[in-house]
């Protein structure tokens, strides 16, 4: 540092006739770190001169360049940031604020106090130093050539003094005095030090003379002291007097303070006593009305309750410190507690009468319901109990065990009420399901069988357009035996003419009419018996909002379903709406295995009816879920659906099994498989049930795996086939089941739409070519040697020569088929496909029509061999393209 500022002396400051005193090296807060150096100098001429300046170090070489220069009369404020604690910072405030970072604490203290003691000699303490330490400005900084520059400093200021403007002004007086005061000024000099020594003379002797005058000053001096003890004297006196006057007051104000308490105690009490007997006085007609009132009456039922309430507002009084302690108010709290209880019994009482009143009144009506689909209405009874949910509510805040044993016995009375209600609704279901059928007592014993085979569209009814409704029937489709394929009828089922195997029909429109009249009595029983709980027991149905619950949720093919609480099993209620769905899962707790029982029954009946039930549950699952995916009844059809999607399961299961294990008979001719046609029966039947269904993706799925299921099988019979080609078989199979997903218009099933189509096409052509290569059989071996030779590498026009296949024997060749000969060919042809194929499928004449096109390919292909193979030869067919034609189209006529 002591380099670099004998540097910057020499170059920047001896120049400029400046004197550097304090230097610190220092960069601009906040900003890159671009260092630069702040020096405080003063001019070597007079009147001195001192500044602040800004040098910075150049960017092409190593010498300094002056940047900035400020006065320091225009420095106003020093600001050290802290003093106390040690830091480089600190801020110049010249016309604005300057804010540096130096580059140490040392060199920082040093600059301050350069510029404090600066301020001292040429400013005169104009400059505020804050957040500096006070040492730093009364000490030197005691580093070496700082000290050096401070003592230099001094030495400046003693040599000169600058004069203030009071002295400048009696100098220039005196000056003027004098003529010979600038031209002589030794002379000047003289005269004024002669004029001093008068002074001075002068000045003494007036002491001198002043010494009588001071005398009678101390004269005065002690007879003021005189006067000012006598009236010290009279104000002791004084001072008596008012004292006595002082007890006296004090006396009257103690009285009065005392007066003053009194009175405000007094006031205190009085606002004590309104206080307990505003808040823990009961009226005698409150008192009268929890004793004797009526709890049947509304007008006793309202009078109870007020009285209730009113009890309830004196024993929930907030008491100030100290009531507790008050006998009286022990006494009314006793009292206002003995009524309580004495009101609660009564209350309790009178409310599980009423409770097992509603199990017999309601027993009463359960004979009116016996005969009819639908379940007793409880609203009457909700009716009549909500009177009281003010006294529940009541109840609940002042005696909870009597709540929770209130709570306890309705559930016990209605579950018994509500499973004797429920069992018998469930018995006239099975009634009129098993009722139905063609045989009533055997419908355990009607699994789904290829003879009986029933195909039914749904009719979708109910309100706001929602899948409410229950299924109408479709055309029956009916096996007659393993030659025949089932026939479809395309008008839908008259009801009024039904037939005895059109009574399947009916069965299934009544069980999806059941099944959806047993949903709908359930839902509102459940909802209605829900809220009146929440009202009755005023437990609120807030959705929860943490993201757990107490139930288990399960994953079920893609569908989240809830486990409900389990009866017996301890459970930590979290919420009211928990304690809510405790209560009807005990009520109701009949519910689920009475549901799960008629499942059981309706896929006895029919495996079928799994897709009715699917669709139904689902669509139900789905509006309680809307409402409340945590309450009773969404959890409980949750748990339902699981075993009614494992039964729809379980009915693709089957159908597939049915596939692997189908044998077909070795002596008669395949057809339409039954399996195939089951498929065409299901689909159309899944299609009309699941027509803007919820569950769509479960069926797809189902359609995926039985489509895959038909081919494997198809092929399976098509290869162990004796009877019939496996040409034959595979096409008019796929053939119908590409009819059959045309008209169905199943979209998941696109791909497979487009793979039936494609085998039924190969499979068309491959039996179309090995069919044509018999009528015509030494033809085709004739030309077959030729193509040989040709592929040899014989040329075409020398083919004649050969031997075995000259002239000659072409010609012998083509007068083994004539016309005639040819025309019997194909009747034979025609007949053996007749044979092969089904009446069902009706493929005769496409199958014919290919043949006609393959056999006029083939005869146009042997004529161009002739033409290029015998050329001149003048050889033709014995019959034209147009003969094939005639041929063809009088066969298929004749047949």
């Amino acid at each position: 540092m002591t380099a670099i500022k004998h540097a910057l002396q020499r170059d920047i400051f001896t120049p400029n006739d400046e004197r550097l005193l304090s230097i610190v090296n220092v960069c601009k807060a906040g900003k890159k770190k671009r260092n630069c150096f702040l020096c405080a100098t003063v001019t070597t001429e007079r009147p001195v001169q001192v500044n602040v300046v800004k040098v910075k170090k150049s960017d092409k070489g190593d010498f300094y360049k002056r940047q900035t220069a400020w006065a320091l009369r225009d420095l106003a404020v020093v600001d050290a940031k802290d003093a106390v604690k040690e830091s480089p910072e600190f801020d110049l405030h010249f016309d604005k604020v300057y804010k540096w970072v130096a580059s140490s604490t040392v060199e920082k203290n040093t600059f301050i106090s350069c510029i404090w003691k600066l301020n001292q000699r040429y400013l005169r303490k104009k400059i505020d130093f804050i957040n500096v330490s006070s040492q730093l400005l009364e000490e030197s900084v005691p580093s070496g050539e700082n000290q050096s520059v401070a003592g230099g400093d001094e030495e400046a200021v003693d040599e000169y003094q600058e004069l203030n403007a009071r002295e400048e002004q009696d100098i220039e007086i005196m000056m003027e005095g004098c003529e010979y005061a600038i031209s002589n000024a030794e002379a000047f000099a003289e005269k004024l030090s002669r004029e001093l020594q008068v002074l001075d003379g002068a000045n003494i002797q007036s002491i001198m003379a002043s010494e009588k005058q001071v005398n009678i000053l101390m004269k005065l001096l002690d007879e003021a002291l005189k006067e000012v003890d006598q009236i010290e004297l009279k104000l002791s006196s004084y001072e008596e007097m008012l004292q006595s006057v002082k007890d006296q007051m004090d006396q009257i104000s103690e009285s009065n303070h005392l007066i003053h308490l009194s009175n405000t105690n007094n006031v205190k009490l009085l606002s004590e006593i309104e206080f307990l007997v505003n808040h823990m006085d009961l009226a005698k007609g409150h008192i009268k009305a929890l004793q004797e009132g009526d709890l049947t009456s509304s007008r006793g039922i309202e009078a109870c309750t007020n009285a209730a309430d009113a009890l309830l507002q004196c024993m929930n009084v907030a008491l100030r410190p100290g009531h507790d302690m008050l006998h009286a108010v022990k006494q009314q709290q006793q009292r206002f507690s003995d009524l309580r209880e004495q009101f609660a019994r009564r209350l309790a009482s009178h409310l599980n009468s009423v409770f097992v009143q509603q199990g017999h009144d309601q027993s009463s009506t359960l004979a009116q319901h016996s005969a009819e689909l639908t379940l007793p209405n409880h609203h009457p009874f909700h009716r009549d109990l909500l009177r009281y949910a003010k006294l529940m509510e009541w109840l609940k805040n002042t005696d909870y065990g009597k709540y929770e044993g209130l709570t306890k016995n309705y559930m016990d009375y209605l579950s018994r009420l509500y499973e004797r209600e429920i069992k018998d609704f469930f018995e006239v279901a099975k009634i009129k399901m098993t009722g139905t059928t063609r045989e009533g007592k055997k419908f355990a014993t009607l699994p789904r069988k290829e003879s009986a085979v029933k195909q039914e569209t749904e009719s979708l009814h109910g309100s706001s357009g929602k899948l409410t409704g229950s299924t109408s029937s479709l055309n029956k489709l009916s096996v007659q035996s393993s030659g025949n394929r089932r026939s479809q009828s395309s008008s839908l089922l008259d009801m009024g003419n039904m037939s005895a195997s059109d009574l399947d029909v009916a069965d299934r429109t009544k069980f999806d009419k059941i099944f959806e009249q047993v949903l709908s009595e359930l839902e509102p029983l459940c909802l209605a018996e829900q809220d009146f709980i929440s009202k009755f027991f005023k437990l609120q149905q807030h959705q929860s909002t943490s993201g757990t619950t107490t139930n288990e949720v399960e994953e079920m093919d893609g569908v989240a379903l809830s486990r409900p609480y389990t009866p017996g099993v301890p459970q930590t209620v979290s919420s009211e709406k928990d304690m809510i769905r405790q209560m009807m899962t005990k009520i109701f707790r009949c519910i689920e295995p009475e549901l799960n029982n008629l499942i059981a029954l309706g896929d006895k009946i029919d495996s079928f009816n799994s897709l009715y039930m699917l669709v139904k549950m689902s669509h139900h699952v789905w509006t309680a879920q809307n409402v409340d995916p945590a309450s009773f009844l969404s959890t409980t059809l949750g748990n339902v659906l699981v075993t009614v999607k494992r039964n729809f399961d379980k009915c693709i299961s089957n159908q597939m099994k049915q596939m692997d294990e189908v044998k077909i008979s070795k002596k008669s001719k395949v057809g339409i498989l039954p399996f195939v046609a089951e498929f065409e029966e299901f689909a159309a039947l899944a299609e009309s049930i699941f027509k803007n269904a919820e569950r769509r993706g479960d069926l797809d799925k189902a359609y995926i795996k039985l489509i895959r299921a038909v081919f494997d099988s198809v092929e399976k019979v098509a290869n162990e086939s004796q009877k019939t080609p496996r040409d034959v078989v595979m096409m008019e199979n796929f053939h119908h089941i590409f009819a059959t997903l045309s008209r169905l218009k199943i979209s998941c099933l696109e791909a497979e739409k487009k793979e039936a189509k494609q085998k039924y096409t190969d499979h068309l052509q491959s039996y179309v070519i090995y069919s044509l290569g018999q009528p015509l059989e030494k033809l085709n071996h004739f030309f077959e040697g030729v193509e040989a030779r040709v592929a040899q590498g014989i040329r075409e026009e020398e083919v004649s020569y050969q031997l075995a296949f000259n002239k000659q024997e072409l010609r012998k060749v083509i007068k083994e088929y004539p016309g005639k000969e040819v025309k019997k060919g194909l009747d034979n042809l025609y007949k053996k496909v007749d044979k092969h194929l089904c009446e069902e499928e009706n493929l005769l004449q496409v199958v014919w029509h290919s043949m006609q096109d393959e056999f006029i390919r083939q005869y146009k292909h042997f004529e161009g061999l002739i033409a290029r193979c015998y050329p001149g030869s003048g050889i033709t067919m014995e019959f034209t393209i147009q003969d094939i034609l005639d041929y063809c189209s009088s066969i298929a006529q004749s047949h």
